[in-house]
């Protein structure tokens, strides 16, 4: 009997120790596990890719951008050591200045030691066109860093959280209900590729999550739904503004088009273009240049097209295009007239094409002007240039910035957007909104003419001042 009693005593000893031990520790194993939950929710539950392609200052995305500072940088950010990441950011700049990565890392840890920054996500192709996706960055950067440092939004800093979507349709509807699901996440600047936009916009739209695009111009995203804006001009502004300068301007009648079937973009510039030529007198060659078949051929387009009496040939490729774009524009000799769409302004184009991309007439949402506060920031923060795709990420993060001041739910925002009477300052211009989420703007011109500035010995410039 003694026997049993004492056996009983402890097991109730045990399981007094037991409830003593769970209460005391339970707690701080729950903080452990949530801390970081705060900024990267999705590092304790998912455990797939779309957490790689996701981060906040916890990992580094753009990796040939990629330093020891850098890295250490993310690894003390990962483990909430702010003091330390602030000062490897720092010297990751100091390197590298022209990383905006690391730009807006250093911003990041810098407002995650405040109280409850803003988070706004921004989707873009490091792994699908890494230029593109960095010129998108250097723009949200730039604008953080200026809310940032005049003390953020009602006195709350902001954090951007980067995805890396490849320009992928699937890998942007994945990272779109990433967004979605993290209830911090106000709105989203992204994405790039139309097709890509065009395939996460429903997921936004759905779930009441604002998306502003920078750079997608695809006639099809204003029929969207009214959580859909974009700081770029539409197709139909960008492609008339081109055919009104070849047409009256260029006195070009009979113009060849080269285009991408299979980009949502480029089948609404060359449609719009098309109609616009039209509607000013000239006519277009029918040349069957498709980008996107099987047996494409660059050196036969040029020949082709002068056969058909055409006068000029416009490249009108996707972002993913514009290699067999430039393969057209080397293999022309100069026989042709050459005018490109917005996608057709990149590095490569100039680093390739060169003297026989000499004096093609582009059509782009923006040209920086020295006068101008935005391109002189601009200068000094990147050491450097920068184009219209920086300047409209630029905007969009802005144009967030002010309507999440009126509001930071979710819901809210889209309707300071919507609003007729919303207005911020953009790059160059204001901001301001049709009813369809397309910006009030048109296109500008600019020309491939030989300079210095891109270091390729040509330049994009504005058309006015060197066409005669």
């Amino acid at each position: 009997m003694l026997k049993k009693i004492t056996t009983l005593n402890q097991k109730n000893f045990l399981l007094l120790l037991y409830i003593v031990t769970l209460c005391v520790f339970a707690p701080a194993v729950y903080w452990l596990i949530n801390s970081d939950s705060q900024f990267f929710p999705e590092a304790k539950t998912d455990s797939n890719t779309v957490q790689k392609r996701i981060s906040i200052g916890d990992k580094i995305l753009v990796t040939a951008h990629s330093n020891v500072s850098k890295q250490a940088g993310v690894e003390a950010f990962a483990d909430g050591d702010y003091v330390n990441a602030i000062e490897k950011f720092n010297a990751a700049l100091l390197s590298d200045r022209n990383d905006p990565e690391s730009r807006i890392y250093l911003n990041n840890t810098v407002a995650a030691k405040t109280e409850d920054p803003y988070i706004i996500g921004v989707s873009v192709p490091v792994g699908g066109n890494l230029d593109v996706a960095q010129e998108i960055l250097r723009g949200v950067a730039q604008a953080q860093d200026e809310i940032n440092h005049r003390g953020g939004i009602n006195g709350r800093l902001m954090m951007i959280k980067i995805a890396n979507d490849d320009n992928d349709s699937k890998i942007a509807q994945e990272i779109a209900e990433r967004f979605v699901k993290d209830k911090k996440v106000l709105a989203v600047v992204g994405h790039n590729d139309s097709n890509t936009s065009i395939a996460a916009a429903p997921i936004y739209q759905r779930s009441g999550l604002v998306m502003i695009t920078p750079t997608s111009s695809a006639e099809m995203l204003a029929t969207m739904g009214s959580y859909i804006f974009r700081t770029t001009p539409s197709t139909r502004d960008l492609a008339q503004t081109l055919a009104e300068y070849a047409v009256e301007m260029a006195g070009k009648k009979n113009i060849a088009i080269c285009a991408d079937s299979e980009a949502e973009v480029s089948v609404s510039f060359k449609d719009n273009f098309t109609w616009a030529v039209y509607n000013y007198g000239g006519k277009i060659a029918p040349l069957d240049c498709d980008l996107a078949a099987a047996d494409f051929s660059p050196t036969e387009i040029p020949s082709q097209a002068v056969s058909q009496g055409a006068d000029a040939l416009l490249l009108a490729p996707s972002v993913r295009k514009v290699d067999k774009a430039i393969e057209i524009v080397e293999a022309n000799e100069d026989r042709l007239t050459l005018l490109g769409n917005h996608s057709m302004t990149t590095y490569k184009t100039l680093q390739e094409g060169k003297k026989d991309a000499n004096g093609m007439v582009l059509s782009v949402a923006w040209y920086p002007s020295l006068a101008n506060s935005f391109t002189k920031n601009a200068q000094e923060l990147w050491g450097g240039g920068v184009n219209w795709r920086t300047a409209m990420a630029y905007d969009a993060t802005q144009a967030l910035s002010k309507a999440i001041a009126s509001g930071s739910e979710r819901e809210k925002i889209q309707q300071v957007l919507a609003n007729p009477e919303f207005s911020s300052q953009g790059a160059s211009s204001s901001i301001t909104f049709l009813p369809s989420g397309d910006r009030n703007s048109r296109g500008t011109l600019v020309k491939v003419y030989p300079g210095k500035t891109s270091g390729t010995g040509y330049d994009f410039v504005a058309l006015e001042s060197k066409v005669k």
